[in-house]
């Protein structure tokens, strides 16, 4: 019996413990301390939620500086330090509160600016206690001692770099969002880019610009008569043209790459009629100088038709018409270098 008492003052023991640790983290020694701006930077939030206005503004503003205020007080009382740096994970955290506070906005709280202005801001966050010494009441400025002031500058550029690092990642992931058909590039030899997917064999794009193409222009030749089709094939450069600026407006309007796609027809003469090569020559950076370009190739014939004779009494044979039969290729075929030159 006595044992079992002994396991729950024991058992007593520790929830209180618990409490006193608590109610030590919750409730403040004195008016001034850390907890205060916590709860002054709550209790803002709160009644900015039932302002309007310019006021709301004002009182979330104060809300948000309380709370840097707050949590840099909390963070530096007893600094635990980043491993290999003297910088505290107070100013890491410190720092990431500053930089959504400065640059986020209503629609992304946490944007890419806020993430590449982080590590450069926590780092001066730190160097700042440098400068000032003395005691919260009675301090001033001074300037670090040579040892300190080889540390600040090294930590202030390391962060820089690791901000350069990052603001160069966004920029990449940004451009090859623009500019899909990068991803068809090899970046084998870079040193900088790694690709984590399977790179792709042929621009996704180009492939687009010509599925599109290709029903619209046998909409316009199939089964018309072959004298309409030859006038269209020699006016195919304006034809095709139009048809691929629509392609372009319909289909990669979203992307900023549009402008460095370039819609050109072949056309070629031969046994039974014509060859009609739709072309999507990419004119943007590429690791080929010389470029590329994707092709779907039509095959245009001309093909007789029996009329049809409503005059049953008539012994006289109708005139059999041509018209124009086309067949495209399924699909794309890529190819290194400048398109063929215009015939």
């Amino acid at each position: 019996m006595n044992l079992l008492f002994k396991d729950l003052f024991g058992i007593f023991k520790i929830f209180e413990d618990v409490y006193e640790r608590v109610r030590k983290l919750l409730v403040p020694t004195t008016a001034y301390s850390w907890q205060t701006f916590i709860y002054l930077s709550v209790f803002s939030w709160v009644m900015s939620y039932f302002a309007t206005g310019y006021i709301r503004d004002i009182i979330a503003l104060c809300g948000w500086l309380f709370l840097i205020a707050g949590t840099a007080w909390y963070t530096t009382d007893d600094p635990l330090r980043v491993p290999g740096t003297f910088m505290p994970v107070g100013a890491v955290i410190t720092g990431f509160l500053v930089s959504v506070f400065a640059f986020s906005n209503q629609e992304d709280v946490i944007s890419s600016r806020t993430v590449v202005l982080w590590p450069t801001i926590s780092a001066l966050i730190t160097a700042i206690p440098e400068f000032i010494e003395g005691s919260d009441t009675d301090s001033k400025t001074r300037i670090p001692k040579p040892d300190a002031r080889q540390k600040i500058i090294v930590l202030v550029a390391s962060c820089m770099m690791i901000s350069c690092w990052l603001q160069f990642y966004f920029v990449l992931d940004k451009w090859l969002q623009e500019y899909p058909s990068l991803l068809a590039e090899n970046f084998g030899r870079s040193t900088f880019v790694i690709t984590r997917e399977e790179q792709q064999k042929i621009p996704t794009n180009g492939v687009v610009i010509l599925d599109r193409l290709q029903p619209l222009v046998e909409e316009q030749i199939a089964e018309r008569p072959w004298s309409e089709v030859e006038r269209w094939l020699l006016e195919a450069n304006v034809r095709v043209g139009q048809l691929g600026r629509e392609v372009l407006n319909n289909n990669l309007a979203q992307y900023e790459e549009k402008a460095l796609w370039r819609v050109e027809p072949r056309v070629v003469n031969n046994k039974s009629g014509y060859r009609l090569d739709l072309l999507s020559i990419w004119t943007g950076p590429t690791a080929n100088p010389r470029g590329y370009f994707l092709r779907k190739s039509c095959q245009i014939d001309p093909v007789a038709t029996t009329p049809i004779n409503t005059n049953t009494n008539s012994r006289t044979p109708e005139e059999k018409k041509a018209v124009a039969e086309i067949q495209c290729d399924r699909l794309n075929k890529l190819f290194s270098g400048a398109a063929p030159p215009q015939q």
